[in-house]
This record gives C-alpha cells, structure tokens and sequence, in this order.
C-alpha cells in the first residue's frame, strides 16, 4: 500500500496536554509525489479545567495575527477529533503522522484522538521531520534545525503559525527531503 504523509501542526496554550489546551491543529495529507491530497483544519474550544501557561501565554503576545486565527470558529474537541480520526481513515494507504517537532506535535494529538475518539489511526507512532534531517545532514540533532537546512528543501510558503499554513509548508519540506533522500538510494 502507498504512504500517505499527514503532515500536522497544532498550536497550544501551554506545554502539555489536559492542563493546556490545544487551540488550533490542522492537516495536509500528501502522496510520496507531494501531491496534496487534502487538509483538515480546526479551532478548538479549550479544555474545562484547563488554564494556559503564561509563557506561552506571553508568546502569543507576539503573534496577534496568529492568535485572532485561531480563535475563530472554535468547535468543542469531542466533535472535531471524531471527525479527524474519520477523515484520515478516508484515505487509502499507509498512514503516516509527519510533524516538525514530531514529540511535541504528536503528544498533543495522540491525547486528543485517544480522550475525545477513543484511538488513533496512527498507532503510536509518528515521523520527526528534525530527525529526518538529521539523518540526511550527518549533522547533530541541535544543529539540524531550519536555519541550517538546505534551501532546495523549502518552497515558497508561508511560516506563519496559522496551523494550516504551518502543516502545508512543513509537508511540502518533507516532501522535498524524501525525493532527495529517495534519489541518492537509486
């Protein structure tokens, strides 16, 4: 079966999950060809409970743009992860969780999916595009950030902690790297 690369990104309110809420998280499914197949993208209402952290909370003061978008529209996590968990099923093939940082990124969504969906459809594994880089650098994992990325891995997209945007641009890199990596193999 192919892959099908769910490239995501999440923004927060604080580091973790339950105490923090998820604000925003969105998808963009690629092929192996960087096609993209679809997106799936939500604001989330905040946990009952849960409080936001003040850094990140003083993060947010600098990104007033992004914050208004993901505030929009929000809808209550037990409607938007069933259908989630719905929507990546509708795709057919492997699935695969790409994040840039997988740990952060996949934690928070794993969480969600099990408490609002009751599972994954991802198992318990996802894809770390910073270790993926890594790899392919011959560089330490510290130095393998974006800075010191080749620039043929990038398109021109925008970086701009909206999630959407986010999870586009970081699947197109993704999508870049695999075609280096897969042509140096042949």
């Amino acid at each position: 079966m192919p892959e099908v690369f769910f490239s995501t990104d999440i923004e927060t309110d604080g580091p973790i999950p339950g105490p923090n809420s998820m604000l925003s998280m969105a998808t963009a499914a690629y092929d192996a060809n960087k096609n993209l197949l679809g997106t799936f993208s939500s604001n989330l209402e905040l946990l009952e409970g849960a409080k936001g952290d003040p850094r990140t909370i003083d993060w947010w003061q600098g990104q007033p743009d992004a914050w208004v978008a993901c505030r929009q529209d929000t809808r209550q996590p037990d409607e938007v992860m069933p259908e989630y968990l719905k929507w990546v099923r509708s795709f057919k093939g492997s699935r695969v969780f790409v994040a840039y940082p997988a740990g952060f990124d996949f934690t928070w969504v794993y969480w969600y999916l099990i408490r609002f969906a009751g599972e994954s459809p991802f198992s318990h594994s996802a894809l770390d595009i910073k270790t993926l880089a890594m790899a392919m650098l011959g560089k330490g994992y510290r130095d393998s950030i974006k800075r010191n990325m080749p620039r043929r891995w990038f398109d021109d997209l925008p970086h701009t902690h909206v999630a959407l945007d986010d999870a586009i641009e970081q699947g197109a890199m993704f999508c870049n790297m695999l075609a280096e990596l897969r042509a140096t193999k042949e």
